[in-house]
């Protein structure tokens, strides 16, 4: 352009005639071709430079777009060649550069919220409308061979059944606006109980009013499981493979009968050999013995048959008569069972799964007689910092229960890996 502005006076030619002939001379003088890649060198300060990276790596397409604008024109980029990586004209680059140059990083527009029409939102919510319709049937109503809804498969159907596209991306962010998510599915406990309620209102009633001379107890029994090497997460070096025998021979058995008083949070804990009534009236008469200072106790547990049988309802009633309460001055028992099925409302299930996760996983007992020292010392070390400091579940290393030692609803405190 220089060269034309001097010679434009002294010759006949047009702009386009006079670039073309000079291309040529030059080649022909071995000058090269001219570079007509327009440059803006500008300077990105250390600070920015950070926010500039930290903008390259969000997820918004606009802060990304600018920065990578900004730093290749820093790096001596041309402006065609940003234009060409992140799909803008020039003219928008050449104007965040004069902003930023200007006022700096408060001035780009990084966050704009574009305004739409009236038009275009009515178009937008009838998109919505009609994918949440296609999400009420099956990808196979609209010949998709797939057993749950994809985005891509979601704008498939989409275009079959309207005739218009509509991107994998719009789809994905119609869907999160709606307040949809992809979630896998977990495995969750329900109880089938038709008195699910009336059971559940007993039992929150029961600890609601409870005086300071009752008792309310969490009971079942934990196993039985065998004494092996376990698995089980831990820290280890970074090379290192952890693998456990898939076929070990067992070094013995366990099941473990305990209750847990919610109002304390006190465990009193033996071994059974079986699980059935006979170890449930052993666990009862512990209890009346050790609590005999107390008026009345609660026990409550899962609908398991050896919980329900008439031999166990038989010793409750002559642990009831007022004869054998006067000789042996002991408390009176009332069962309050749980809704069947509801397993999962069972404190003593949480407790359990923080006695496994502290002292069985990665564990490798010799046999039986260590394994139980150590279901002795964890219940013994729990008992004692409860006795110590009255309170909720913590989080010391009986803090790994699945859920808070309280009676709630919501609680889900059965672990199924143990189970």
């Amino acid at each position: 352009m220089d060269v034309w502005r001097e010679v434009a006076n002294q010759c006949d030619y047009k702009y386009t005639q006079f670039a073309s002939l000079y291309a040529a001379w030059r080649l022909e003088h071995g000058l090269g071709r001219i570079s007509r890649a327009k440059r803006l060198l500008i300077t990105v300060s250390p600070t920015d430079c950070a926010v500039f990276k930290r903008w390259q790596r969000s997820h918004n397409r606009r802060k990304w777009e600018v920065s990578v604008a900004l730093l290749g024109l820093s790096s001596c980029h041309t402006v065609s060649e940003i234009c060409q990586k992140i799909g803008r004209a020039r003219r928008t680059v050449e104007k965040w550069c004069a902003t930023y140059q200007r006022v700096g990083l408060d001035g780009l527009p990084v966050n704009r919220i574009r305004k739409l029409s009236e038009k275009t939102q009515i178009l937008i919510m009838e998109k919505k409308e009609r994918l949440i319709k296609i999400i009420h049937e099956t990808p196979n109503a609209y010949d998709i061979n797939r057993a749950s809804w994809s985005l891509q498969a979601l704008s498939e159907a989409y275009e079959k059944t309207y005739g218009e596209r509509v991107s994998r991306s719009s789809t994905s962010e119609y869907f999160i606006a709606a307040g949809y998510k992809f979630k896998k599915a977990k495995k969750s406990l329900t109880s089938s109980d038709p008195t699910y309620r009336e059971k559940l209102s007993k039992i929150t009633s029961t600890l609601s009013c409870l005086s300071s001379d009752e008792k309310f107890f969490s009971i079942d029994e934990f196993g039985p499981f065998s004494v092996r090497i376990r698995g089980g997460t831990a820290l280890v070096p970074g090379d290192q493979i952890r693998t456990i025998p898939q076929r070990q021979r067992s070094r013995g058995s366990l099941i473990c009968t305990a209750a847990l008083e919610l109002s304390s949070n006190q465990i009193l804990h033996f071994y059974s050999k079986k699980k059935n009534s006979k170890e449930m009236i052993k666990l009862l008469r512990r209890l009346i013995t050790r609590y005999r200072d107390q008026k009345r106790i609660f026990v409550s547990w899962d609908s398991a048959s050896w919980h329900a049988s008439k031999l166990l309802y038989k010793i409750v009633d002559e642990m009831n008569c007022d004869e054998f309460r006067s000789r042996h001055k002991t408390p009176l028992v009332e069962l309050i069972p749980l809704p069947s099925g509801a397993q999962f409302l069972n404190v003593i299930e949480s407790v359990f799964s923080g006695m496994a996760r502290a002292i069985l996983h990665n564990s490798d007992y010799r046999n039986v007689d260590a394994c139980k020292a150590a279901i002795n010392m964890y219940f013994a070390d729990r008992n004692r910092a409860f006795l110590e400091r009255p309170r909720r579940a913590g989080n010391k290393i009986w803090g790994k229960e699945r859920v808070e030692a309280v009676f709630k609803e919501e609680n889900n405190c059965k672990d199924p890996r143990w189970r």
